[in-house]
C-alpha cells in the first residue's frame, strides 16, 4: 500500500479535504495517514482536532507549531518550528505522497521537508490569486515545489501551467467544498438553532473576516467598519465565524467577542461551527459577509448572495451572487443593502457554481494511483516554457 499523508492547519482546510480523507480512509491500495498542526491545536481557536477525531479520523501526528501570540515573529517561529516537526516524522514514516491543499504559511514549512526528503508533494487549489494576502506568494511557491496539481478550474489549471508545470502533471478536478454541498445531508434550520442555542427566526447573516496579511496594522480599523456597518441595518441577526491564526487574528476575535457580549439577543460567535453547521448556516443564510475563500467558494452553491469586502480575496473567479465593496463603512453597508435586496435574490437565484460538479475527490484519488502505482515520478522536472509550446 501506498503511503498517502495528508496534512491539515485549520478548520476551513479540513472542511475541503473531508470527502478526500473519506475517500483515502476507504481505499485498499492507498494508506492514509493524517498529520494534524496549526490551529486545530490550540485552545484559543477552538481545538478543532477534536471535531476531526469526532468524524473517525484516526490522526497520526500532532505537530504543535502555534506560539502565544500571533505577530510575525511569532509566525516566523510556528514556520520553523512546521519544518523541525515534520522533518521528524517525514524521517520515520517516510510517506509515498504528500498533499497539500492551499496557501497557508504552515504548509510552506511543509512543502519544504518533503521537498528536501525527495517525497513528490500533490497540491490543491493551486493556481489561484488573492492579492491581499501573503498567501498569494505562499500559494505559488508551493505549486513550484510539486509534482501534481490539482486545480478548482480550468484557468487556475492554465496558471499553473504558466508558472512552468507540465500539462500532463496539472489537472481541472474541480472544488472539494462544492463536493461537500451536494454529498453531505445538512441540519435543519431548527436544528442548527438548537444546536447553537440561538434563535435564527429572523433572517440573519454568516459574518467571516480574516487580516489581510499585506496590509501594515490596519486590521483592527477594518473590521471596526464592518461591525459599525452591521449597526446600520436594521432585523439582522449575526453568526460570527472567528478569525484564523494569522498575524491580527487575535485582535480580531477580542473585537468580535466585546461586540456580541453587548448584543448577545442578536449575535453570536464561534470559532469553529463545524463543516456541518456551518454549511447549514450557509444555506439559510439571508446574506454572507466577509472576507473569506468561503464566500467565493461555496457561497455559489447555495447561491447566497455574499459581500466579499476589500482586497484579500481579489482576483479569485467569481459567480454572479458576490458583491465586491471597499473597506469603508458606507461601502459595506450599500453591499449589505444590495444583497438583501429581493431584486438581488431573484437575481442571483440560478447562479451556477464555477468550481466543478461535486466530483473532485473521485478524481483526485484515481489520478494519485495512477501516478503512484503505475507511472514512474521523476522529480527533476523541466520547466515548461508556454511560449515553445
Amino acid at each position: 500500500m501506498k503511503k498517502i499523508c495528508v496534512v491539515t492547519g485549520t478548520r476551513a482546510e479540513y472542511h475541503l479535504l473531508f470527502p478526500l480523507l473519506k475517500r483515502l480512509k476507504k481505499d485498499s491500495e492507498l494508506e492514509l495517514i493524517l498529520a494534524v498542526t496549526g490551529s486545530h491545536l490550540n485552545e484559543n481557536y477552538g481545538n478543532t482536532y477534536k471535531d476531526i477525531e469526532k468524524d473517525g479520523f484516526i490522526i497520526d501526528v500532532k505537530v504543535d507549531i502555534l506560539q502565544r501570540e500571533d505577530t510575525i515573529h511569532d509566525i516566523n517561529v510556528a514556520m520553523s518550528k512546521a519544518i523541525e516537526g515534520f522533518d521528524s516524522f517525514f524521517s520515520k514514516k517516510k510517506p509515498d505522497l504528500v498533499v497539500l491543499l492551499g496557501d497557508r504559511y504552515e504548509l510552506l514549512s511543509v512543502a519544504v521537508v518533503a521537498m528536501n526528503y525527495q517525497i513528490p508533494i500533490a497540491h490543491i487549489h493551486g493556481g489561484e490569486t488573492t492579492e491581499g494576502a501573503i498567501d498569494e506568494g505562499i500559494r505559488h511557491s508551493i505549486t513550484k515545489m510539486s509534482y501534481l496539481h490539482f486545480a478548482s478550474c480550468e484557468e487556475y489549471r492554465n496558471r499553473i501551467i504558466q508558472l512552468g508545470e507540465n500539462p500532463n502533471r496539472v489537472f481541472n478536478v474541480g472544488g472539494l467544498g462544492v463536493e461537500n454541498i451536494k454529498q453531505e445531508k445538512l441540519m435543519t434550520l431548527s436544528e442548527l438553532e438548537e444546536s447553537l442555542d440561538f434563535s435564527l427566526k429572523e433572517r440573519f447573516a454568516v459574518v467571516t473576516f480574516h487580516p489581510v496579511t499585506l496590509e501594515d496594522n490596519t486590521v483592527g480599523d477594518e473590521f471596526l467598519k464592518v461591525l459599525q456597518a452591521l449597526e446600520h441595518i436594521d432585523n439582522l441577526k449575526v453568526i460570527f465565524t472567528k478569525a484564523n491564526a494569522d498575524t491580527g487574528g487575535m485582535q480580531i476575535n477580542s473585537l468580535i467577542d466585546a461586540y456580541v457580549r453587548e448584543r448577545s439577543d442578536k449575535c453570536i460567535a464561534v470559532y469553529s461551527l463545524g463543516l456541518i453547521r456551518y454549511l447549514t448556516a450557509l444555506k439559510y443564510a439571508a446574506i454572507v459577509i466577509g472576507n473569506s475563500s468561503s464566500g467565493i467558494l461555496e457561497t455559489p452553491s447555495f447561491a447566497v448572495p455574499t459581500v466579499n469586502i476589500g482586497d484579500r480575496q481579489k482576483g479569485r473567479i467569481q459567480a454572479k451572487n458576490i458583491i465586491n465593496c471597499q473597506t469603508e463603512t458606507k461601502s459595506i453597508i450599500d453591499a449589505i443593502r444590495k444583497g438583501l435586496d429581493e431584486k438581488f435574490k431573484d437575481y442571483v437565484a440560478d447562479t451556477i457554481s464555477p468550481y466543478g460538479d461535486g466530483h473532485a475527490s473521485e478524481h483526485i484519488v484515481k489520478i494519485i494511483k495512477q501516478t503512484l502505482l503505475v507511472s514512474h515520478i521523476n522529480l527533476k522536472k523541466q520547466f515548461y516554457d508556454i511560449s515553445i509550446h
